[in-house]
């Protein structure tokens, strides 16, 4: 029998990977073949920079996560 929380996971992980990528290189690679590479070299580092929030979000979650799941232990 599958265990259907793990299939969840892979399969969120994937999508998130597959957006990434899908933002980083399509997006990315229109930008450096309609505009030329310095363009498409500032629209990397706004993707960075754009980022940052995100895996801030991300972050706190995972702690607030690990908290929780930590208290109801005790």
């Amino acid at each position: 029998m599958r265990d259907l929380n793990k299939y969840k996971h892979e399969t969120n992980i994937q999508l998130v990977i597959g957006a990434f990528i899908l933002i980083f290189l399509v997006g990315d690679g229109l930008i450096y073949l309609i505009y030329g590479s310095r363009p498409a070299l500032m629209g990397l580092i706004c993707l960075l920079i754009g980022l940052i929030p995100v895996l801030l979000i991300i972050l706190t979650i995972t702690i607030i996560n690990w908290s929780v799941k930590r208290a109801n232990r005790k």
